[in-house]
């Protein structure tokens, strides 16, 4: 990692747990096409954690490596502005629950201005221009990554000399697919996550820490391009 100069990272769910964020569902056929369950999806994301979580060490870490300009490209399949909070250019794979998007009109407003309007009675909020239904702009599952998203994750990973995959267990497509990608035009593949991956046999360096103590301690670490599969515990061995 110390001399990788080009290092794209993809982050996933573990992140946002670390910070006290649950990880994010949610049904958008269930949501379109009931009322009841809109006003409990709105009343539910008033009390949500991720308007009160704070970035941790890992979301600081990979900050200080793109400002550094050693990261070059932040992708994210979380939803919760954290990078961004800690200073992050990112690029978010799933969309965002910071602003929600009305489905009639396309029209784009701020979440919290939607949530002030639930605080108030209003549930759920419909679009203020056409009276259409308003909806997180995060991709529900099952539903596609937007093609312009996915098109410039693709050229991110094919730019990058490392790739510092941290907190997703890569078994969602078109995320995981990334890693492949990136193994095969050449960038030596780091893993870091709690459990094993689909594409741990892929990586040149594997940590089995969580992301908020491992990625402070992985940054400063020099990994060697294209080796055998490794495997550490505790970054202090390191």
């Amino acid at each position: 990692m110390a001399l990788a100069r080009r290092i794209t990272a993809l982050t996933g769910a573990g992140l946002s747990i670390e910070s006290g964020v649950v990880r994010f569902r949610f049904d958008a056929t269930a949501f379109l096409t009931s009322a009841r369950v809109r006003r409990e999806a709105w009343e539910s994301w008033l009390d949500d954690p991720l308007w009160t979580a704070e970035p941790n060490a890992a979301h600081r870490a990979l900050a200080g490596l793109q400002r550094a300009g050693r990261v070059r490209s932040v992708l994210t399949q979380n939803v919760d502005g954290l990078h961004q909070r800690a200073g992050s250019t990112v690029l978010e794979l799933h969309g965002s629950m910071s602003r929600v998007v009305c489905v009639s009109c396309d029209r784009s407003t701020a979440m919290r201005d939607a949530l002030a309007r639930v605080r108030g009675g209003e549930v759920p909020p419909d679009c203020t221009v056409c009276g259409g239904v308003l909806r997180p702009a995060a991709v529900a599952f099952g539903e596609p990554v937007h093609d312009d998203v996915l098109r410039a994750a693709r050229m991110a990973v094919l730019d990058c000399d490392v790739m510092l995959v941290a907190g997703t267990s890569l078994t969602v497509d078109p995320a995981a697919r990334l890693v492949p990608l990136a193994a095969k035009a050449g960038a030596a593949v780091v893993i870091c996550n709690l459990t094993p991956t689909p594409y741990d046999a892929l990586a040149a360096a594997v940590v089995r820490e969580p992301a908020a103590s491992a990625l402070p301690e992985l940054a400063a670490v020099p990994v060697v391009a294209r080796g055998p599969i490794r495997t550490w515990g505790d970054p202090s061995t390191w």
